[in-house]
């Protein structure tokens, strides 16, 4: 078993058991409920079932993701992380509302209270539980490059937020008796909640709509300036798509016109190992040769070059924004 293969296969079982544990806290938080009527923890419970279905949306597209690329998907089954992550961040958004609407109804209702020191006691261990598990996903969700473990991981955390808020609200009303504070804090925390939920929600479209990524181009850019040749005059229209934890990227790397095809394959082959040998993820290349023109003499640092038709005038420093632009560099764009 390759090492890609071992990651998923781990990344499977560590969504596995967030799934199962979500599940006993999900149980952990309605015995709470019947314990206390507390309308804040039955919404914190509510939540906690978005996190069943969310874990669960999680090992299926971990499933998925793992698959081989076939004559369907020939980028291979990645982007479906972004999918089930968009989804996961549009049940946080609801669970926000859900709570908000609940903590609503409890203050027109005006519950009474039962048996809070119990109630504060089961929601604050799911509260720990919760942070802990959420913490180790996201963790783990950075180390492996899986968007599912960092957003599940998020979603945890969130969690956490919002049920520390339930056990700070019971506190509070377990020593004044005001009873509308409960519901209070539950609507500022389900405001949080939605929160966190556009963010999700934001960065899965990003990756279905293979929005550009500047952090990514500005990394790739400042360490190729490091080991740069003098023969790649430029690199242009480069592109870069996230499929999982996988990356696909294509570009276009300037070369001196005259170069043989077998040489000019070296200059591209050098460049691509040197990428792929400095990068923790997997890499699918698709670089495509230019030759250069008059123009390029001018940023050209090829010495004694018999075919140079202008002074070499200045060393244009490569960066996000002009790896990325369509057209070859020059001294006018």
């Amino acid at each position: 078993m390759n090492k890609q293969n071992q990651n998923t296969k781990n990344n499977f079982s560590f969504q596995r058991n967030v799934a199962i544990i979500g599940v006993l806290l999900f149980v952990g938080k309605l015995v709470a409920w019947r314990l206390t009527n507390s309308d804040a923890i039955f919404s914190d419970a509510m939540e906690s079932i978005v996190n069943i279905i969310a874990a669960f949306l999680g090992l299926y597209s971990l499933y998925l993701a793992s698959k081989p690329r076939d004559e369907d998907h020939p980028y291979g089954h990645g982007k479906v992380e972004f999918i089930t992550s968009g989804i996961e961040g549009a049940l946080v958004i609801f669970a926000g509302i859900i709570i908000i609407g609940q903590a609503i109804v409890s203050l027109l209702n005006k519950n009474i209270l039962d048996r809070i020191d119990y109630g504060i006691f089961i929601v604050a261990i799911t509260a720990v539980v919760n942070y802990v598990l959420g913490y180790l996903s996201f963790k783990k969700g950075k180390t492996e490059n899986s968007l599912v473990l960092k957003s599940s991981g998020k979603h945890l955390m969130a969690d956490t937020v919002t049920t520390l808020g339930v056990v700070a609200s019971l506190l509070v009303v377990y020593f004044t008796k005001i009873y509308w504070i409960d519901s209070l804090v539950a609507i500022l925390f389900g405001l949080y909640i939605i929160f966190v939920g556009y963010k999700i929600v934001r960065k899965s479209l990003s990756g279905i709509m293979d929005e550009a990524n500047p952090d990514m181009l500005r990394k790739l850019s400042s360490f190729l300036n490091e080991h740069r040749k003098p023969t790649w005059i430029d690199l242009h229209n480069t592109k870069i798509q996230q499929h999982g934890s996988h990356l696909h990227l294509d570009a276009h790397l300037t070369l001196p016109w005259y170069f043989e095809l077998r040489e000019a394959h070296k200059e591209m082959e050098e460049l691509v190992k040197l990428i792929a040998k400095n990068s923790d993820r997997n890499i699918e290349f698709n670089f495509h040769m230019d030759d250069c023109k008059s123009f390029s003499c001018e940023i050209c640092q090829v010495e004694n070059c018999s075919a140079r038709q202008h002074q070499f005038i200045k060393k244009i420093t490569w960066d996000e924004k002009n790896i990325s632009q369509v057209q070859k560099h020059s001294l006018k764009n």
